[in-house]
């Protein structure tokens, strides 16, 4: 058996409470480090957090794999299984956990910060999730470090041509601010008509999220386009996902969000909707959600 696939299946947990199985939004899922208190579950108390010894740098998927393996906490995996949809029926059933932190994973994948792109495709490829969440950090951390635009081209389409790995919302809210939205600054915009009206829930959620880029720079018109357009999606997710970009554009310009609100509220998901307006004032929301 190949380390790739010495893993560690997430119990069926159907016999969770309802209070554990609530959790948090998926946008702060991945903000581990900056909420300990409320998010133990993923920091791990009692896991040391000491980089990885110097000359042990993985050089290819497997040792990786073997990397990840030795963090692995079946009691964990069964606990963030529901934070992940890695339930039966859920939308990340099939998912094979580890049940390691954040913070870890990616102390992980500093040490494989040079591993090859055919390797990054490997583990891309794994039914383990935390194989592919190390693997898009790998990722991000290059396009970050990288001012060669001709490279940061590259791993850009490296990552959508590889998107069927990126399959859940943490796998996505990590990587497509940078790797897609770092391409929409100065590129071709024309990807999130495309991803925006595809089928598949993650690619929908890949062109809002990459939004976020071009809000951090003021630019709030994408944003709201690609919103409308999907207004009447069917998933929770994406709700949760746009109401969070609307959210992210309030900082920046809370008049121009308030507006589009008030012209857009009556079709607005709910839960959309109750995200946009978290940081707008009490009064401000009350109005909001009554005329909703």
């Amino acid at each position: 058996m190949s380390a790739l696939s010495e893993t560690t299946k997430a119990p069926n947990l159907r016999g969770l409470s309802e209070e554990r199985m609530k959790g948090l939004e998926p946008s702060t899922f991945c903000m581990a480090s900056r909420r300990s208190s409320q998010l133990s579950y993923i920091r791990g108390s009692h896991q040391s957090t000491e980089p990885l010894k110097e000359g042990s740098k993985p050089a290819d998927a497997a040792a990786v794999a073997s990397e990840l393996a030795a963090l692995a906490d079946p009691e964990r995996a069964a606990w963030t299984a529901p934070y992940l949809g890695a339930v039966p029926g859920g939308y990340g059933e099939g998912d094979t956990l580890l049940g390691i932190p954040v913070p870890a994973q990616r102390r992980v994948a500093r040490t494989a910060r040079d591993l090859p792109l055919d390797e990054v495709a490997t583990l891309l490829a794994s039914p383990v999730h935390e194989h592919r969440f190390t693997a898009l950090v790998v990722l991000v951390e290059r396009y970050r470090r990288s001012r060669d635009p001709a490279l940061r081209g590259e791993l850009s389409r490296f990552y959508l041509d590889h998107r069927a790995g990126v399959d859940n919302w943490d796998l996505v809210d990590v990587t497509a601010p940078d790797l897609l939205g770092g391409e929409l600054i100065e590129g071709d915009r024309a990807i999130l008509r495309e991803l925006v009206a595809s089928e598949r829930l993650w690619d929908r959620r890949i062109a809002i999220v990459a939004t976020l880029a071009l809000i951090r720079r003021g630019e709030l018109g994408e944003t709201f386009v690609l919103v409308e357009r999907l207004m009447d999606d069917p998933h929770h997710l994406i709700h949760k996902a746009a109401g969070w970009m609307l959210r992210e554009a309030g900082k920046r310009d809370e008049t121009a969000l308030v507006a589009f609100l008030e012209e857009h509220r009556s079709r607005m998901p709910r839960t959309m909707l109750r995200y946009a307006i978290e940081r707008l004032t009490p009064e401000q929301r009350a109005a909001l959600m009554a005329r909703a």
